[in-house]
């Protein structure tokens, strides 16, 4: 059974920086482009990140780029993003997404709030 685990997210003041984690089991993860989205209130679920299996390509919405960076740990089947330069407009709940066999799967997301 497919499984992503969202952590690392918390409050942070504007310009600070923060690393978020996605754990995967139930399917073999080096297999598998890994996505980031997140869903700020009363907005739509928008795609913040992509990483390729093997990690050798990633494509990242408009707004951050240059701030914003997808990796991923194969060995460890585990996904991550590192957020810099942090505003107030990525205060939003971030998910963890992979498509597998045609389903796709969705963590618990995890709640980054970016106020001074």
């Amino acid at each position: 059974q497919v499984q992503l685990v969202e952590s690392g997210g918390g409050l942070v003041q504007p310009g600070g920086s923060l690393r978020l984690s996605c754990a995967a089991s139930g399917f073999t993860f080096s297999n598998y482009a890994m996505n980031w989205y997140r869903q700020a209130p009363g907005k739509e679920r928008e795609l913040v990140a992509t990483i390729t299996s093997a990690g050798g390509s990633t494509n990242y919405a408009d707004s951050m780029k240059g701030r914003f960076t997808i990796s991923r740990d194969n060995a460890k089947n585990t996904v991550y993003l590192q957020m810099n330069s942090l505003k107030p407009e990525d205060t939003a709940v971030y998910y963890c997404n992979a498509i597998v066999r045609l389903h796709r799967y969705w963590g618990q997301g995890t709640q980054v709030t970016v106020s001074s």
